[in-house]
């Protein structure tokens, strides 16, 4: 099944949750990046489907949002 949507799936993988995982200096997995505009999510990199930023978020729900 082909979207229109215009997204392309990641050039990486996600990294598997294990003990060589991405790690930042306090010891806590990286965050992943959003999928429409490039800026890090509040989810770590091993977090599989498409991550959206928080604003990203804001903005899906409202276009998918029910106008009735």
């Amino acid at each position: 099944m082909e979207f229109v949507s215009g997204w392309t799936a990641p050039e990486t993988t996600a990294a598997a949750p294990d003990a060589d995982a991405a790690t930042d200096g306090a010891g806590r997995e990286e965050r992943a990046v959003c999928v429409q505009c490039g800026e890090p999510t509040e989810y770590p990199v091993s977090t599989r489907g498409a991550t959206l930023c928080p604003v990203c978020e804001w903005h899906e729900a409202e276009r998918v949002a029910c106008s009735c």
